[in-house]
């Protein structure tokens, strides 16, 4: 079987349903326009299709002419509460929500990787596992599925699992990226509560202000990390809400703020949770205000499994040239709730360059911006890649590989 060539038949079909999620984005865990999409999509193959019961999620299941071990291909399918800022004829049609991850992408590539595997499906020793799913910015969608059995559909526990991620940023048009090991964050949230007493902003020492405490916190944290953290230890806290009053000439009873922490070690994660917690107690006592502190788990690190990464770069390299597969000397501090299935499940998580050819990496707007834009031109390989890792995998643990 060629799927590369099978693949770039079907550009057309690809960027038509591709626009048409980019077009009616849906946000969480709860997508019905989306999966009916992928449903329809779907319909006619010969899978097994199953919906989710708490989530919007669709697990389809392709059996293999011949008997064999089960492996899963994960999609996500949801969007980001941003306004697109991008002037593409096929833009958003839902104020205040935009495919600003390439979620889109991933969605398309997947019922592309299912087309072409129905259509040899005689030739597999082995089942397929697609995983549509909702709920991958924040929402943990991937552990909701999981409990719901995506990781038993195939009647056995997958082998293998992998996911594409595209990117508009980092890497040039069409260049896969992996590596062995830690290749993405754990993700916490950090949530601090300031409580103090109000007042009237011209005699702000008859009230205890918050706002101060809050803001010295959040400067704190910053300097909390280089001044605690080994330099060689990843760390990151980025507060990315803050909110306190709602007019100039009152003081509030009360100031928020909200901070993302990534952490790739486990000690590291505990002392990251000591240390904030001591640090905006001490500034708090300091002001004389009280202060609530909360860490949220959100997602763990990815680890990506060593024989399944080497086997993600040696089908690229065979599939593509060598020239389009980068073996990453370095994690991202980004997170993924992927992640929740290569704890279960030996796999691999793989980026994809998805920049228009011939941009500079450097310049491009990040994944969740409202500038992001990502490149048709990439969903026919990504396509050929999903499916191709879950031909050979098959073809592998048939021949005892």
């Amino acid at each position: 079987m060629n799927l590369v060539e099978e693949a770039a038949g079907r550009a057309s079909d690809l960027a038509e349903l591709r626009h048409a999620i980019h077009q009616e984005p849906e946000l969480g865990l709860h997508l019905p326009g989306t999966q009916r999409r992928v449903l329809d999509a779907l319909s006619g193959l010969p899978l097994e299709v199953t919906e989710g019961d708490e989530l919007s999620s669709v697990t389809a299941v392709l059996r293999g002419g011949r008997p064999g071990p089960t492996v899963l291909l994960r999609g996500d399918m949801d969007a980001l509460p941003l306004v697109e800022a991008v002037d593409v004829p096929f833009r958003s049609r839902v104020d205040g929500a935009m495919h600003a991850c390439g979620h889109d992408l991933h969605t398309t590539m997947l019922v592309g990787a299912a087309h072409l595997l129905a259509g040899h499906r005689h030739e597999l020793a082995g089942n397929v596992v697609f995983m549509f799913q909702p709920g991958e910015e924040g929402f943990d969608g991937a552990g909701k599925m999981i409990g719901e059995g995506v990781l038993e559909a195939g009647g056995q526990h997958p082998v293998a699992a992998y996911a594409l991620h595209v990117f508009s940023s980092a890497w040039p048009h069409g260049t896969f990226a992996t590596r062995s090991g830690p290749i993405m964050a754990a993700s916490d949230v950090l949530t601090v509560t300031v409580r103090g007493s109000g007042g009237h902003g011209s005699a702000p020492h008859r009230a205890r202000d918050p706002i101060p405490a809050a803001a010295e916190m959040t400067l704190a944290l910053q300097t909390f990390i280089t001044r605690s953290i080994d330099a060689f230890e990843p760390t990151v806290i980025t507060v990315g809400s803050l909110h306190a009053g709602n007019r100039y000439n009152i003081i509030p009873d009360k100031a928020e703020l909200v901070a993302t922490v990534r952490t790739f070690d486990p000690g590291i994660r505990r002392q990251v949770t000591q240390g904030a917690e001591r640090v905006c107690r001490g500034i708090a006592a300091a002001h004389g205000v009280e202060v609530d502190v909360r860490f949220d788990d959100q997602y763990p690190v990815t680890v990506n499994n060593a024989d399944e990464s080497g086997f993600v770069g040696r089908t690229v390299a065979d599939l593509f040239g060598e020239s389009r597969f980068l073996d990453l000397p370095h994690a991202i501090t980004g997170a993924e709730d992927f992640s929740r299935v290569v704890d279960a499940v030996p796999g691999a998580m793989v980026f994809l360059g998805a920049m228009p050819e011939g941009a500079d990496p450097n310049r491009r707007p990040d994944n969740h911006s409202a500038e992001a834009s990502f490149d048709d031109g990439v969903l026919a390989d990504g396509t050929a890649l999903y499916a191709e890792l879950a031909a050979r995998r098959l073809a592998a643990a048939a021949g005892g590989g």
